[in-house]
Protein backbone atom coordinates (compact mmCIF):
# COMPACT_ATOMS: atom_id res chain seq x y z
CA UNK A 1 0.00 0.00 0.00
CA UNK A 2 2.99 2.39 1.00
CA UNK A 3 4.57 2.07 -2.66
CA UNK A 4 1.26 2.20 -4.30
CA UNK A 5 0.85 5.81 -2.62
CA UNK A 6 4.32 7.24 -3.21
CA UNK A 7 4.20 6.49 -7.25
CA UNK A 8 0.33 8.08 -7.19
CA UNK A 9 1.52 10.60 -5.37
CA UNK A 10 4.32 11.75 -7.54
CA UNK A 11 1.77 11.64 -10.20
CA UNK A 12 -0.65 13.92 -8.84
CA UNK A 13 1.43 15.86 -7.88
CA UNK A 14 2.82 17.66 -10.79
CA UNK A 15 -0.49 16.94 -12.70
CA UNK A 16 -2.56 19.26 -10.26
CA UNK A 17 -0.33 21.86 -10.60
CA UNK A 18 0.01 21.95 -13.89
CA UNK A 19 -3.70 21.82 -14.39
CA UNK A 20 -5.07 23.70 -11.22
CA UNK A 21 -2.97 26.39 -11.17
CA UNK A 22 -2.60 26.98 -14.91
CA UNK A 23 -5.93 25.60 -16.59
CA UNK A 24 -8.69 24.78 -15.06
CA UNK A 25 -10.03 27.40 -12.50
CA UNK A 26 -9.58 29.91 -15.27
CA UNK A 27 -11.53 27.81 -17.78
CA UNK A 28 -14.03 27.05 -14.96
CA UNK A 29 -14.98 30.60 -14.14
CA UNK A 30 -14.32 31.68 -17.51
CA UNK A 31 -17.05 29.16 -18.74
CA UNK A 32 -19.42 29.31 -16.04
CA UNK A 33 -19.83 33.23 -16.53
CA UNK A 34 -19.75 33.22 -20.26
CA UNK A 35 -23.46 30.65 -19.93
CA UNK A 36 -24.67 32.89 -17.36
CA UNK A 37 -24.49 35.77 -19.85
CA UNK A 38 -25.14 33.74 -23.18
CA UNK A 39 -28.42 31.95 -21.08
CA UNK A 40 -29.59 35.43 -19.57
CA UNK A 41 -28.78 34.73 -15.94
CA UNK A 42 -30.96 31.26 -16.60
CA UNK A 43 -30.19 29.99 -13.41
CA UNK A 44 -31.73 33.40 -11.88
CA UNK A 45 -34.64 33.78 -14.51
CA UNK A 46 -35.92 30.34 -14.81
CA UNK A 47 -35.09 29.40 -10.88
CA UNK A 48 -38.96 29.13 -10.12
CA UNK A 49 -39.14 26.59 -12.87
CA UNK A 50 -37.02 24.13 -11.38
CA UNK A 51 -39.36 23.45 -8.82
CA UNK A 52 -41.90 22.95 -11.15
CA UNK A 53 -40.29 20.49 -13.28
CA UNK A 54 -38.84 18.66 -10.87
CA UNK A 55 -42.11 16.89 -9.88
CA UNK A 56 -42.99 16.06 -13.19
CA UNK A 57 -43.42 12.35 -14.14
CA UNK A 58 -41.84 10.51 -16.78
CA UNK A 59 -43.34 11.17 -19.98
CA UNK A 60 -43.96 8.07 -22.46
CA UNK A 61 -42.86 8.14 -26.06
CA UNK A 62 -42.45 5.49 -28.45
CA UNK A 63 -42.58 2.91 -25.81
CA UNK A 64 -39.49 4.44 -23.98
CA UNK A 65 -40.42 5.96 -20.44
CA UNK A 66 -36.91 6.83 -18.31
CA UNK A 67 -36.39 7.48 -15.24
CA UNK A 68 -38.81 10.89 -14.03
CA UNK A 69 -37.22 14.00 -13.21
CA UNK A 70 -37.28 13.36 -9.52
CA UNK A 71 -35.30 9.85 -9.41
CA UNK A 72 -32.88 11.65 -12.02
CA UNK A 73 -32.58 14.27 -9.48
CA UNK A 74 -31.99 11.66 -7.25
CA UNK A 75 -29.09 9.41 -8.73
CA UNK A 76 -27.03 13.13 -9.50
CA UNK A 77 -27.68 13.92 -6.41
CA UNK A 78 -26.41 10.55 -4.71
CA UNK A 79 -23.44 11.29 -6.46
CA UNK A 80 -22.89 15.05 -5.57
CA UNK A 81 -24.14 14.75 -1.80
CA UNK A 82 -21.54 13.26 -0.34
CA UNK A 83 -17.52 13.37 1.11
CA UNK A 84 -17.56 16.71 -1.15
CA UNK A 85 -20.43 18.29 1.63
CA UNK A 86 -19.05 16.84 5.00
CA UNK A 87 -15.44 15.61 4.42
CA UNK A 88 -14.92 18.44 1.32
CA UNK A 89 -16.01 21.09 3.27
CA UNK A 90 -13.64 20.60 6.40
CA UNK A 91 -11.26 19.97 4.44
CA UNK A 92 -11.72 23.52 2.40
CA UNK A 93 -11.73 25.43 5.29
CA UNK A 94 -8.97 23.33 7.62
CA UNK A 95 -6.32 24.37 4.70
CA UNK A 96 -7.77 27.06 2.67
CA UNK A 97 -9.35 28.87 5.37
CA UNK A 98 -13.33 30.16 5.79
CA UNK A 99 -12.71 32.24 2.99
CA UNK A 100 -12.83 28.99 0.99
CA UNK A 101 -16.58 28.78 1.28
CA UNK A 102 -17.13 32.03 -0.44
CA UNK A 103 -15.14 30.67 -3.09
CA UNK A 104 -17.31 27.75 -2.92
CA UNK A 105 -20.44 29.52 -3.51
CA UNK A 106 -19.57 31.89 -6.26
CA UNK A 107 -18.29 28.30 -8.14
CA UNK A 108 -21.99 26.78 -7.89
CA UNK A 109 -23.93 29.73 -8.37
CA UNK A 110 -22.08 29.92 -11.88
CA UNK A 111 -21.64 26.51 -11.91
CA UNK A 112 -25.58 26.06 -12.25
CA UNK A 113 -25.35 27.87 -15.49
CA UNK A 114 -22.77 25.68 -16.34
CA UNK A 115 -24.90 22.07 -15.24
CA UNK A 116 -27.80 23.42 -17.34
CA UNK A 117 -26.06 23.89 -20.53
CA UNK A 118 -24.30 20.23 -20.42
CA UNK A 119 -27.67 18.64 -19.02
CA UNK A 120 -29.68 20.02 -21.97
CA UNK A 121 -27.35 18.92 -24.40
CA UNK A 122 -27.30 15.47 -22.75
CA UNK A 123 -31.37 15.29 -22.86
CA UNK A 124 -30.78 16.20 -26.32
CA UNK A 125 -28.27 14.21 -27.99
CA UNK A 126 -29.61 10.80 -25.33
CA UNK A 127 -30.41 7.48 -26.95
CA UNK A 128 -32.83 4.70 -26.00
CA UNK A 129 -31.89 1.31 -24.22
CA UNK A 130 -33.72 -1.35 -22.86
CA UNK A 131 -33.69 0.79 -19.73
CA UNK A 132 -35.42 3.88 -21.30
CA UNK A 133 -32.60 6.08 -22.13
CA UNK A 134 -28.52 7.16 -21.79
CA UNK A 135 -26.64 9.43 -22.80
CA UNK A 136 -24.24 12.17 -21.24
CA UNK A 137 -20.79 14.19 -22.60
CA UNK A 138 -19.19 11.06 -24.92
CA UNK A 139 -22.58 11.38 -26.93
CA UNK A 140 -22.68 14.54 -27.58
CA UNK A 141 -19.03 14.80 -28.43
CA UNK A 142 -19.72 12.17 -30.80
CA UNK A 143 -23.15 13.15 -32.24
CA UNK A 144 -22.94 16.83 -32.22
CA UNK A 145 -19.26 17.70 -32.36
CA UNK A 146 -18.75 14.80 -35.08
CA UNK A 147 -15.83 13.89 -32.61
CA UNK A 148 -15.73 10.47 -31.79
CA UNK A 149 -12.06 10.20 -30.13
CA UNK A 150 -13.06 12.77 -27.68
CA UNK A 151 -15.81 10.84 -26.57
CA UNK A 152 -13.95 8.06 -26.05
CA UNK A 153 -11.05 9.77 -23.92
CA UNK A 154 -14.31 11.40 -22.33
CA UNK A 155 -15.32 7.60 -21.57
CA UNK A 156 -12.54 6.45 -20.10
CA UNK A 157 -11.38 9.48 -17.84
CA UNK A 158 -14.98 9.54 -16.44
CA UNK A 159 -14.99 5.90 -15.79
CA UNK A 160 -11.50 6.25 -14.23
CA UNK A 161 -12.93 9.19 -12.04
CA UNK A 162 -16.15 8.08 -10.57
CA UNK A 163 -16.41 4.12 -11.08
CA UNK A 164 -12.67 4.21 -9.54
CA UNK A 165 -11.30 7.87 -8.05
CA UNK A 166 -14.23 8.92 -6.25
CA UNK A 167 -15.50 5.90 -5.14
CA UNK A 168 -12.44 5.13 -3.57
CA UNK A 169 -12.70 8.95 -1.78
CA UNK A 170 -16.50 8.00 -0.60
CA UNK A 171 -14.97 4.56 1.03
CA UNK A 172 -12.35 6.30 2.63
CA UNK A 173 -14.55 8.61 4.42
CA UNK A 174 -17.05 6.26 5.18
CA UNK A 175 -14.09 3.83 7.13
CA UNK A 176 -13.15 7.19 8.58
CA UNK A 177 -16.08 8.02 10.22
CA UNK A 178 -16.89 4.61 11.17
CA UNK A 179 -14.00 4.22 12.69
CA UNK A 180 -13.76 7.41 14.54
CA UNK A 181 -17.22 6.85 15.85
CA UNK A 182 -17.10 2.55 16.49
CA UNK A 183 -13.79 1.79 16.52
CA UNK A 184 -14.10 -0.32 13.96
CA UNK A 185 -11.56 -1.92 12.14
CA UNK A 186 -10.88 -0.38 7.86
CA UNK A 187 -10.93 -3.56 6.45
CA UNK A 188 -13.98 -5.05 8.01
CA UNK A 189 -16.12 -1.43 6.97
CA UNK A 190 -14.41 -1.81 3.29
CA UNK A 191 -15.50 -5.53 3.06
CA UNK A 192 -19.65 -4.98 4.24
CA UNK A 193 -19.21 -1.65 2.00
CA UNK A 194 -17.83 -4.09 -1.51
CA UNK A 195 -20.89 -6.64 -0.87
CA UNK A 196 -23.35 -3.83 -0.25
CA UNK A 197 -22.35 -2.07 -3.47
CA UNK A 198 -21.95 -5.50 -5.25
CA UNK A 199 -25.97 -6.49 -4.51
CA UNK A 200 -27.03 -2.99 -6.16
CA UNK A 201 -24.68 -2.35 -9.08
CA UNK A 202 -25.24 -5.89 -10.42
CA UNK A 203 -28.71 -4.89 -10.55
CA UNK A 204 -29.11 -2.15 -13.08
CA UNK A 205 -29.87 1.56 -13.51
CA UNK A 206 -34.01 0.82 -12.41
CA UNK A 207 -32.12 -0.18 -8.62
CA UNK A 208 -29.89 2.24 -8.49
CA UNK A 209 -32.19 4.99 -8.88
CA UNK A 210 -34.85 3.36 -6.78
CA UNK A 211 -32.20 3.12 -4.25
CA UNK A 212 -31.39 6.69 -4.10
CA UNK A 213 -34.21 8.01 -4.62
CA UNK A 214 -35.11 6.67 -1.09
CA UNK A 215 -31.87 7.47 0.82
CA UNK A 216 -30.78 10.52 -0.36
CA UNK A 217 -34.48 12.84 0.54
CA UNK A 218 -34.48 11.14 4.26
CA UNK A 219 -30.47 11.06 5.36
CA UNK A 220 -30.74 15.31 3.55
CA UNK A 221 -33.48 16.29 5.66
CA UNK A 222 -32.06 14.83 8.57
CA UNK A 223 -28.69 15.84 8.29
CA UNK A 224 -30.13 19.37 7.26
CA UNK A 225 -32.68 19.48 10.45
CA UNK A 226 -29.54 18.87 12.63
CA UNK A 227 -27.58 21.27 11.08
CA UNK A 228 -30.13 23.84 10.91
CA UNK A 229 -31.13 23.15 15.14
CA UNK A 230 -26.71 23.88 15.37
CA UNK A 231 -27.19 27.54 12.67
CA UNK A 232 -30.39 28.50 15.05
CA UNK A 233 -29.38 27.97 18.34
CA UNK A 234 -26.18 29.98 17.74
CA UNK A 235 -27.90 32.44 15.35
CA UNK A 236 -26.34 35.55 16.93
CA UNK A 237 -22.85 34.37 15.77
CA UNK A 238 -23.99 34.26 12.08
CA UNK A 239 -23.28 37.57 10.75
CA UNK A 240 -19.55 37.10 12.38
CA UNK A 241 -19.61 34.07 10.56
CA UNK A 242 -20.05 35.67 7.12
CA UNK A 243 -18.04 38.57 7.89
CA UNK A 244 -15.25 36.22 8.48
CA UNK A 245 -15.63 34.18 5.48
CA UNK A 246 -15.76 37.56 3.35
CA UNK A 247 -12.48 38.91 5.13
CA UNK A 248 -11.07 35.54 4.32
CA UNK A 249 -11.70 35.36 1.15
CA UNK A 250 -9.97 38.56 -0.18
CA UNK A 251 -7.28 38.28 2.03
CA UNK A 252 -8.49 40.73 4.63
CA UNK A 253 -8.05 38.11 7.83
CA UNK A 254 -5.50 35.79 6.76
CA UNK A 255 -5.07 34.20 10.15
CA UNK A 256 -6.69 31.15 8.88
CA UNK A 257 -5.17 28.79 6.20
CA UNK A 258 -2.69 30.39 3.09
CA UNK A 259 -4.57 33.80 2.74
CA UNK A 260 -6.91 34.54 -0.03
CA UNK A 261 -4.79 32.53 -2.36
CA UNK A 262 -5.38 29.20 -0.39
CA UNK A 263 -9.20 30.46 0.26
CA UNK A 264 -9.76 30.42 -3.56
CA UNK A 265 -8.08 27.65 -4.69
CA UNK A 266 -8.99 24.93 -2.04
CA UNK A 267 -12.49 26.52 -2.31
CA UNK A 268 -12.77 26.05 -5.99
CA UNK A 269 -11.44 22.84 -5.90
CA UNK A 270 -14.06 21.66 -3.63
CA UNK A 271 -17.20 23.16 -4.95
CA UNK A 272 -16.46 21.54 -8.17
CA UNK A 273 -15.43 18.10 -6.52
CA UNK A 274 -19.12 18.75 -4.57
CA UNK A 275 -21.44 19.79 -6.83
CA UNK A 276 -19.82 18.58 -10.41
CA UNK A 277 -20.90 21.67 -12.07
CA UNK A 278 -19.04 21.41 -16.10
CA UNK A 279 -17.81 17.84 -15.19
CA UNK A 280 -20.20 16.15 -17.11
CA UNK A 281 -20.79 13.45 -14.83
CA UNK A 282 -24.21 14.50 -14.19
CA UNK A 283 -25.67 15.06 -17.55
CA UNK A 284 -25.15 10.92 -17.69
CA UNK A 285 -27.93 11.33 -15.20
CA UNK A 286 -30.19 13.87 -16.61
CA UNK A 287 -30.59 11.52 -19.96
CA UNK A 288 -31.93 8.69 -18.58
CA UNK A 289 -35.01 11.09 -17.94
CA UNK A 290 -38.16 10.94 -20.18
CA UNK A 291 -39.01 14.38 -20.32
CA UNK A 292 -41.16 15.82 -23.00
CA UNK A 293 -38.46 19.08 -23.84
CA UNK A 294 -34.93 18.76 -22.61
CA UNK A 295 -34.29 21.97 -20.92
CA UNK A 296 -36.53 20.75 -18.16
CA UNK A 297 -33.80 18.39 -16.87
CA UNK A 298 -31.31 21.26 -17.18
CA UNK A 299 -33.49 23.07 -14.61
CA UNK A 300 -33.50 20.27 -12.38
CA UNK A 301 -29.20 19.64 -12.89
CA UNK A 302 -29.27 23.17 -12.19
CA UNK A 303 -31.28 23.16 -8.89
CA UNK A 304 -28.84 19.94 -7.99
CA UNK A 305 -25.59 22.36 -7.60
CA UNK A 306 -27.82 24.95 -5.91
CA UNK A 307 -29.31 22.21 -3.17
CA UNK A 308 -25.76 20.69 -3.26
CA UNK A 309 -23.55 23.78 -2.58
CA UNK A 310 -25.67 26.88 -1.28
CA UNK A 311 -27.97 24.75 1.08
CA UNK A 312 -25.94 21.43 1.62
CA UNK A 313 -21.97 22.39 2.11
CA UNK A 314 -23.32 25.94 3.98
CA UNK A 315 -24.54 23.98 6.69
CA UNK A 316 -21.63 21.83 6.83
CA UNK A 317 -19.25 25.26 6.93
CA UNK A 318 -21.56 27.08 9.52
CA UNK A 319 -21.61 23.94 11.95
CA UNK A 320 -17.54 24.00 11.23
CA UNK A 321 -16.37 27.91 11.67
CA UNK A 322 -19.28 27.97 14.25
CA UNK A 323 -16.86 25.13 16.56
CA UNK A 324 -14.61 27.52 18.46
CA UNK A 325 -11.21 25.35 17.97
CA UNK A 326 -11.55 24.55 14.08
CA UNK A 327 -8.55 26.39 13.19
CA UNK A 328 -6.46 24.47 16.09
CA UNK A 329 -7.85 20.94 15.34
CA UNK A 330 -5.43 18.03 14.50
CA UNK A 331 -8.49 16.25 12.81
CA UNK A 332 -8.83 16.36 8.91
CA UNK A 333 -11.81 15.57 6.54
CA UNK A 334 -15.36 13.75 7.84
CA UNK A 335 -13.65 13.50 11.60
CA UNK A 336 -13.07 17.12 12.16
CA UNK A 337 -16.75 17.72 10.90
CA UNK A 338 -17.97 14.84 13.81
CA UNK A 339 -15.87 16.53 16.73
CA UNK A 340 -17.13 19.98 15.33
CA UNK A 341 -20.66 18.84 15.56
CA UNK A 342 -20.25 17.07 18.61
CA UNK A 343 -18.86 20.21 20.04
CA UNK A 344 -22.37 21.57 19.27
CA UNK A 345 -24.80 19.07 20.27
CA UNK A 346 -23.20 15.88 22.24
CA UNK A 347 -20.99 13.42 21.66
CA UNK A 348 -23.85 11.31 19.75
CA UNK A 349 -22.71 13.55 16.79
CA UNK A 350 -20.06 11.64 16.20
CA UNK A 351 -21.94 8.30 15.62
CA UNK A 352 -24.89 10.35 13.56
CA UNK A 353 -22.52 11.71 11.18
CA UNK A 354 -21.02 8.24 10.71
CA UNK A 355 -24.49 6.92 10.14
CA UNK A 356 -25.16 9.86 7.83
CA UNK A 357 -21.93 9.90 5.46
CA UNK A 358 -21.89 6.17 5.40
CA UNK A 359 -25.74 6.60 3.80
CA UNK A 360 -24.40 10.08 1.61
CA UNK A 361 -21.38 8.20 0.91
CA UNK A 362 -22.48 4.63 -0.07
CA UNK A 363 -25.17 6.60 -2.72
CA UNK A 364 -22.41 8.34 -3.97
CA UNK A 365 -21.00 5.34 -4.85
CA UNK A 366 -23.95 3.84 -6.57
CA UNK A 367 -24.28 7.05 -8.43
CA UNK A 368 -21.16 7.37 -9.44
CA UNK A 369 -20.64 3.53 -10.45
CA UNK A 370 -23.49 4.30 -12.90
CA UNK A 371 -21.89 7.05 -14.46
CA UNK A 372 -18.76 4.56 -15.38
CA UNK A 373 -21.35 2.24 -16.83
CA UNK A 374 -23.23 4.01 -18.91
CA UNK A 375 -19.61 5.21 -20.36
CA UNK A 376 -18.40 1.56 -20.90
CA UNK A 377 -21.50 0.97 -22.40
CA UNK A 378 -20.54 3.60 -25.02
CA UNK A 379 -16.90 2.03 -25.24
CA UNK A 380 -18.32 -1.19 -25.85
CA UNK A 381 -21.76 -2.47 -25.73
CA UNK A 382 -21.13 -5.92 -24.84
CA UNK A 383 -22.04 -7.01 -21.29
CA UNK A 384 -18.59 -8.66 -20.02
CA UNK A 385 -16.96 -5.34 -20.20
CA UNK A 386 -19.42 -3.77 -17.74
CA UNK A 387 -18.96 -7.15 -15.98
CA UNK A 388 -15.10 -6.18 -15.82
CA UNK A 389 -16.04 -2.78 -14.62
CA UNK A 390 -18.08 -3.74 -11.90
CA UNK A 391 -15.52 -6.06 -10.45
CA UNK A 392 -12.52 -3.43 -10.68
CA UNK A 393 -15.31 -0.57 -8.95
CA UNK A 394 -15.47 -2.90 -5.99
CA UNK A 395 -11.54 -2.88 -5.88
CA UNK A 396 -11.40 0.59 -5.41
CA UNK A 397 -14.53 0.99 -2.96
CA UNK A 398 -11.62 -1.96 -0.37
CA UNK A 399 -8.58 -0.11 -1.74
CA UNK A 400 -9.87 3.78 -0.90
CA UNK A 401 -11.05 2.29 2.62
CA UNK A 402 -7.56 1.54 3.69
CA UNK A 403 -5.82 4.49 1.57
CA UNK A 404 -4.55 7.54 3.61
CA UNK A 405 -6.81 10.59 2.99
CA UNK A 406 -4.48 12.63 1.66
CA UNK A 407 -3.71 10.17 -1.81
CA UNK A 408 -7.11 9.74 -2.22
CA UNK A 409 -7.93 13.60 -2.40
CA UNK A 410 -5.20 14.34 -4.55
CA UNK A 411 -6.25 11.94 -6.89
CA UNK A 412 -9.59 13.03 -6.73
CA UNK A 413 -8.37 16.69 -8.19
CA UNK A 414 -6.37 15.34 -10.69
CA UNK A 415 -8.76 13.21 -12.44
CA UNK A 416 -11.89 15.69 -12.08
CA UNK A 417 -9.73 18.43 -13.89
CA UNK A 418 -8.50 16.26 -16.53
CA UNK A 419 -12.40 15.08 -17.18
CA UNK A 420 -13.92 18.75 -16.51
CA UNK A 421 -11.27 20.37 -19.09
CA UNK A 422 -12.21 18.16 -22.04
CA UNK A 423 -16.07 18.62 -21.28
CA UNK A 424 -15.70 22.17 -20.84
CA UNK A 425 -14.37 22.81 -24.65
CA UNK A 426 -17.15 20.57 -26.04
CA UNK A 427 -19.78 22.18 -24.34
CA UNK A 428 -18.45 26.02 -24.62
CA UNK A 429 -18.35 24.84 -28.61
CA UNK A 430 -21.85 23.53 -28.48
CA UNK A 431 -23.31 26.30 -26.47
CA UNK A 432 -25.32 28.17 -29.24
CA UNK A 433 -27.40 24.41 -29.31
CA UNK A 434 -28.38 24.81 -25.72
CA UNK A 435 -29.23 28.25 -25.82
CA UNK A 436 -31.62 27.87 -28.95
CA UNK A 437 -33.32 24.98 -27.05
CA UNK A 438 -33.86 27.01 -24.46
CA UNK A 439 -35.06 30.23 -26.32
CA UNK A 440 -37.47 27.33 -27.64
CA UNK A 441 -38.54 26.78 -24.17
CA UNK A 442 -39.20 30.03 -23.15
CA UNK A 443 -41.23 30.61 -26.50
CA UNK A 444 -43.63 27.81 -25.81
CA UNK A 445 -43.72 29.37 -22.10
CA UNK A 446 -44.60 32.21 -22.85
CA UNK A 447 -47.72 31.30 -25.16
CA UNK A 448 -48.87 29.50 -21.95
CA UNK A 449 -48.19 25.82 -23.11
CA UNK A 450 -46.39 22.92 -21.52
CA UNK A 451 -43.10 23.05 -23.32
CA UNK A 452 -42.97 20.04 -25.88
CA UNK A 453 -39.53 19.62 -28.23
CA UNK A 454 -39.33 18.45 -31.84
CA UNK A 455 -35.63 18.32 -32.96
CA UNK A 456 -36.85 20.24 -36.27
CA UNK A 457 -37.53 23.43 -33.70
CA UNK A 458 -33.63 24.22 -33.95
CA UNK A 459 -32.71 24.82 -37.25
CA UNK A 460 -29.89 22.70 -38.56
CA UNK A 461 -29.68 20.18 -35.56
CA UNK A 462 -28.85 16.95 -36.56
CA UNK A 463 -27.39 13.21 -35.35
CA UNK A 464 -30.66 12.93 -33.42
CA UNK A 465 -31.48 9.85 -32.12
CA UNK A 466 -35.11 11.28 -30.55
CA UNK A 467 -36.87 13.74 -30.27
CA UNK A 468 -39.22 12.92 -33.33
CA UNK A 469 -36.56 11.52 -35.21
CA UNK A 470 -37.34 8.11 -33.73
CA UNK A 471 -41.14 8.32 -35.60
CA UNK A 472 -39.51 9.68 -38.68
CA UNK A 473 -37.28 6.32 -38.61
CA UNK A 474 -40.15 3.97 -38.54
Amino acid sequence: MDKLEWIASKIVEWGNLILWDYVLIYLLIGAGLFFTLRSNFVQFRLFGDMFKVISEEAVEQSGKKGTNAFQAFSITIASRVGTGNLAGVALAVAIGGPGAVFWMWVIALIGMATAFIESTLAQVYKVPDKDGFRGGPAYYMEKALGQKWMGILFSILITITFGFIFNAVQANTISAAVEQAFNVDKVWTGIILVVLAGLIIFGGIKRIASVAGVIVPIMAVIYMAVALYVVFTNITAIPDVFMMIIKNAFGLEEVFGGGAGAAMMYGIRRGLFSNEGGMGSAPNAAATAGVNHPVKQGLVQSLAVFFDTIVICSLTAFIIILYDNFHQASEDGIQLTQVALSAHVGDWASIFLAITIFFFAFSSVIGNYYYGETNVSFLNPKGIWVNVYRVVVLGMVMFGSLASIQIVWDMADLFMAMMAVVNLIAILLLSKIAIDVLQDYVKQRKQGTDPKFHYKNIKGLKNISWWGAQEEKK
